[in-house]
């Protein structure tokens, strides 16, 4: 099916490529899924099929009808929404096979409230969450990338594409300069995802013993090099996160739905409860969405990073 829609620039989201990087382990997941269902079961589509097989295209284009159907529909507002996606695209079809003349497509005249909001909020654990968390793991180097991450926050496609070479161990800083994701390495996409950060004194004492317990210590070994590849690409984190992360959290009585992403939820709660200055998270966070707020606050100053910084690491060090 050709895709004939442009997205105006406004509307685009300059995050999307980020997104979707941090979450292919889950598209994989689902592609998977779909394709296991399709093999099983055909090419169904079992909302519209019973509702819209028999009816003309000028009956279903109707916006007002199909707006109502899908309000009627015992389904999540998300869900509502991947249905009305659908219905755009088989209207962009039939007017690309010019069974209708081309026109604005009725599908975008239907809205669906909500359907762009979370419907959960992200998990940000207590201190004594997180500290029961990582007594039970207590293998590395899983325990310091746990340690890492939530010192740092750094999304887990850029904390395992750090090299040793990334390290300024005299300034105690480190430099996220590159992501990978599924055995892709690759830059960083944005300006302010590529920076230095300040690497408190505690986490630099850590890594420093990992370095010097593992195999891979060149500056240009990964930091964290998996074995089962010889060192030559690093740890995946789908596989630590289910493997690793979930099983902890479950021993440790802290609940589902606790992975890398829960780390970097909580490091900015986190800040946020130091008293840092809106300017000075965002920076630390390295949001693509930081001019806005810089606008109004000005660059944060470097000594003002990496005393929040340090708040966050008394945080996480605090029962070791």
């Amino acid at each position: 099916m050709p895709f004939i829609v442009t997205i105006p620039e406004s509307e685009r989201d300059k995050l999307l490529l980020e997104k979707l990087r941090e979450e292919w382990p889950a598209i994989l997941m689902w592609a998977i899924q779909g394709c296991l269902i399709w093999q099983r079961e055909g090419l169904n589509a079992p909302h519209i099929r019973p509702r819209w097989a028999s009816c003309t295209i000028a009956k279903a284009g109707k916006p007002a009808v199909v707006r109502q159907w899908l309000r009627e529909l015992p389904l999540a507002n998300k869900s509502k929404a991947h249905i009305r996606t659908i219905m755009r695209r088989l209207f962009e079809y039939a007017m690309f096979l010019e069974l209708l003349p081309v026109q604005r497509n009725p599908m975008e005249l239907v809205t669906i409230q909500g359907s762009t909001k979370r419907q959960e909020e992200p998990r940000v654990l207590t201190r004594e969450q997180f500290h029961k968390l990582l007594e039970q793991i207590d293998e590395e180097p899983f325990r310091t990338m746990v340690l890492m991450d939530m010192c740092l926050g750094l999304r887990c496609s850029e904390l395992l594409a750090l090299k040793w070479l990334d390290f300024d161990w005299e300034n105690l800083t480190v430099l996220v300069q590159r992501a990978i994701v599924g055995g892709r390495v690759d830059t960083v996409k944005t300006k302010y995802s590529r920076t230095r950060v300040p690497l408190d004194p505690v986490l630099a004492e850590v890594l420093l013993n990992w370095k010097r317990r593992s195999p891979f210590s060149k500056a240009e070994d990964w930091v964290f090099a998996s074995p089962f590849q010889a060192g030559e690409m690093p740890y995946r984190p789908w596989g630590i996160q289910q493997r690793r992360i979930k099983p902890a959290a479950q021993r440790a009585g802290v609940g589902d739905g606790i992975g890398w992403h829960t780390f970097r939820h909580t490091y900015r709660s986190w800040l946020d409860e130091t008293g840092a200055p809106l300017g000075v998270q965002q920076e630390l966070m390295r949001h693509a969405s930081i001019q806005t707020t810089m606008n109004i606050y000005g660059a944060a100053m470097a000594d003002s990073k990496r005393g929040a910084n340090s708040k966050v690491v008394q945080m996480v060090m605090g029962a070791l």
